[in-house]
C-alpha cells in the first residue's frame, strides 16, 4: 500500500483523493469522489462515482463501494467532541448506493463490519456498531449506536434496530421490524416490536451445522421458548438436559450476557413458535 500519488491505483480524473491517504494495488476511484487524508483502501477495491470516505477509515481488500454512499462521516451524537475514532471494514464487503457509516463515538473507539458483508442500498450503520462476517443488511435497513450483529445474521428491508441491541449468529430479522430486545441465535424475528418466531432452519442448514447439532439447538429452543421458565430457569435447563455443542455453547453464552433481555414470541406467534418447536 502507497500514497495515492504514488499508488498504482486506477483514479478518476474528476475525482479528490487525499495526497496521503493510502490506496492499494488495482484501487479504482470514480468520478466526483472524495478520499479523505486518514484513509486506507486495500487493494482490489472498486469505489463508485459520488462517494464520500472520510475520517479515520479503514477499508479491506476487494470491497466494492457503490455511488452516493458515506463512510467515516462524524457520528450523530451530542457526546461526540471531534475526538479521534476509526471505521473498519473487512475484506470483500459490498457497500451498496447512499449507504451511511459512521465512525465510532469515543477517543479511539472503532465502527467495524467484517469480511464478506452486504449492506444493501440505503443502509445505515450508526456509531460504534460491530457486524461480524457474513451478514447482510437488506435496503434501507439502520442499526442505531452500539448494535452488535454477529456472524451470518440477516436484517431485513427497512428493519429498525435500537441502540446496544445484539443480533445473535445465524438469526433473521424481518423486514419493517422493531427491534428493542436482544435477538438470540439461530431464531427468526418479526413485528413491531419484533417478536420471535421460530428457529431460522434454512440459515441454520445452509451455513453448514451438522445435524446433530441441529437437534440440540432446537432441544434448547424448546426449553427457552416452550417450557414457560424465566430466562435465568431457561438457561439452566439448557445447560442441563442438552448436549453441549459449540452452538449450543454460543446461544448460552449469548443468553447469559441479554441484559436488554430477549426477543420473545408474542401471542400472534406462540402457535408458529410451538409449531417450529416440533418439527
Amino acid at each position: 500500500m502507497t500514497d495515492s500519488k504514488n499508488s498504482v491505483a486506477d483514479i478518476h480524473q474528476f475525482a479528490v483523493v487525499h495526497p496521503k491517504a493510502k490506496l492499494g494495488k488495482n484501487v479504482k476511484i470514480g468520478p466526483f469522489t472524495v478520499i479523505g487524508e486518514n484513509v486506507e483502501i486495500g487493494d482490489g477495491t472498486e469505489v463508485g462515482p459520488s462517494v464520500v470516505i472520510t475520517g479515520w477509515t479503514k477499508i479491506g481488500k476487494d470491497c466494492h463501494i457503490f455511488q452516493g454512499a458515506s463512510i467515516g462521516e462524524e457520528p450523530q451524537d451530542l457526546k461526540f467532541k471531534g475526538e479521534r475514532s476509526y471505521v473498519e471494514i473487512g475484506d470483500r464487503t459490498k457497500i451498496h448506493e447512499f449507504c451511511t457509516i459512521h465512525r465510532a463515538c469515543g477517543e479511539e473507539e472503532v465502527t467495524r463490519i467484517g469480511d464478506d458483508c452486504l449492506l444493501m442500498a440505503y443502509v445505515h450503520v450508526a456509531h460504534n456498531c460491530v457486524l461480524g462476517d457474513h451478514v447482510i443488511m437488506a435496503n434501507a435497513a439502520m442499526v442505531a449506536g452500539h448494535v452488535v450483529i454477529e456472524d451470518k445474521a440477516v436484517v431485513g428491508g427497512m428493519a429498525g434496530v435500537h441502540q446496544f441491541v445484539r443480533i445473535g449468529r445465524n438469526s433473521m430479522v424481518g423486514g419493517m421490524s422493531r427491534n428493542i430486545h436482544d435477538i438470540v441465535p439461530f431464531t427468526i424475528v418479526e413485528g413491531s416490536p419484533a417478536a420471535a418466531c421460530g428457529l431460522n432452519s434454512v440459515g441454520i442448514s445452509r451455513s453448514g451445522i451438522s445435524i446433530e447439532s441441529r437437534k440440540k439447538i432446537k432441544q434448547a429452543y424448546r426449553l427457552l421458548y416452550r417450557s414457560g421458565l424465566r430466562l435465568e430457569d431457561a438457561i439452566s435447563a439448557i445447560e442441563e438436559q442438552v448436549e453441549s455443542c459449540e452452538e449450543v455453547e454460543h446461544m448460552l453464552e449469548f443468553l447469559r450476557k441479554a441484559d436488554r433481555g430477549i426477543c420473545r414470541p408474542n401471542a400472534r406467534h406462540n402457535s408458529k413458535a410451538s409449531d417450529e418447536a416440533e418439527d
